[in-house]
């Protein structure tokens, strides 16, 4: 991608890259919360401070390695149409910028997002490798799913298991929900211990590289509910059903159709509070969107969640994620954990 692809569509003699996944994406550095990437119709460089002497060595692009008044002298060099990111930059920083450079600040909105959406082949295996190793940390707390256990001890083993096994950590705080707790879908592990007849859902993921994977399965201690058992089997339906619909050249939100016309099936459609999936690759949650309100047409190199849920509130929920990539002639799935019933 050569400057000038991102700035003449917009009409802009510069961009600041702020956003942490945007900054990653462009310039390869591990870094990215603690620098900034400056397009120009120079060229792309990396901005960062004395913190990260090597960052020439770690960027793949040009990389200055400045004092705070040597970036401020930089910035001022500026002149024109910048193009700043206005769904990350705090307003704060944007009147700093606006005192210190004499240009024309233009506020923009998904330049680099639109680029992340399909992945390269080296993005598909960094994906892939992170996903195999939180399906091994779910292997690993498996015996951990047993009556009087903490939810929140399941969590820290996840978290623990990854970082032993070399990931930079878990994509996000594991989710670890049971019982009642099942019908909350972001529900943080607490202190509540695991019991006889309940479901327990585990969602979790790992951050590999900067690049990250995301799974949900929901288990069973004993036999549950009549009623936990016919949600099990008609989020199972929605997710078989969504997985055969999903395509290059269909829209998100078509998929997303697909699955909650099962559920309605079985009168459960209202009990799916959330969108069907979304992207996933240096953020967890990315375009494109499997929802309702999605416009983006699905394209090979994308790589989606396809996560239906069911939650009963007072009773508990169930929630079943694949990862999958979009190819030229369908799917791929990259999650291979078994999802079938089971019972601990």
């Amino acid at each position: 991608m050569l400057p000038k692809d991102l700035l003449e569509p917009l009409g802009l003699d510069a961009l600041l890259v702020t956003r942490p996944e945007n900054v990653r994406y462009l310039s390869g550095f591990p870094h990215p919360e603690d620098a900034q990437v400056l397009v120009t119709g120079e060229g792309a460089f990396l901005l960062t401070d004395p913190r990260y002497p090597e960052a020439e060595r770690e960027s793949r692009i040009p990389a200055k390695v400045l004092r705070r008044e040597e970036r401020e002298a930089l910035l001022k060099t500026l002149k024109g149409r910048v193009g700043f990111e206005a769904e990350h930059l705090p307003y704060a920083a944007l009147e700093r910028l606006r005192e210190l450079v004499p240009a024309e600040w233009v506020p923009t909105k998904g330049v680099v997002e639109k680029l992340r959406l399909r992945k390269t082949p080296e993005e598909v295996e960094r994906i892939r490798k992170a996903q195999a190793l939180a399906e091994e940390a779910l292997a690993h707390v498996l015996p951990l799913l047993r009556p009087g256990v903490e939810e929140r001890e399941i969590a820290l083993e996840v978290e623990f298991f990854l970082k032993r096994r070399g990931a930079e950590g878990a994509a996000f705080p594991p989710i670890v929900a049971s019982g009642e707790r099942g019908a909350l879908p972001h529900a943080r592990a607490s202190e509540k211990r695991l019991k006889a007849g309940e479901l327990v859902t585990l969602d979790l993921g790992a951050r590999l590289e900067g690049y990250h994977s995301d799974m949900t399965r929901t288990f069973a201690l004993g036999r549950p509910k009549e009623e936990l058992r016919r949600a099990y089997k008609a989020v199972a339906e929605a997710l078989e059903a969504a997985l055969a619909a999903l395509a290059p050249g269909k829209p998100g939100k078509e998929v997303d159709a697909v699955a909650r016309k099962v559920l309605e099936a079985h009168g459960l459609d209202r009990y799916f509070v959330h969108s069907l999936g979304h992207g996933v690759g240096l953020a967890v949650h990315e375009g494109p969107s499997l929802s309702p309100y999605g416009e983006e047409v699905l394209e090979p190199g994308m790589v989606v969640t396809v996560e239906p849920g069911v939650y009963l509130p007072g009773l508990g929920g169930v929630r079943l994620e694949e990862l999958v990539l979009l190819t030229e002639s369908g799917v791929e799935l990259l999650s291979r954990f078994p999802r079938d019933f089971q019972e601990f």
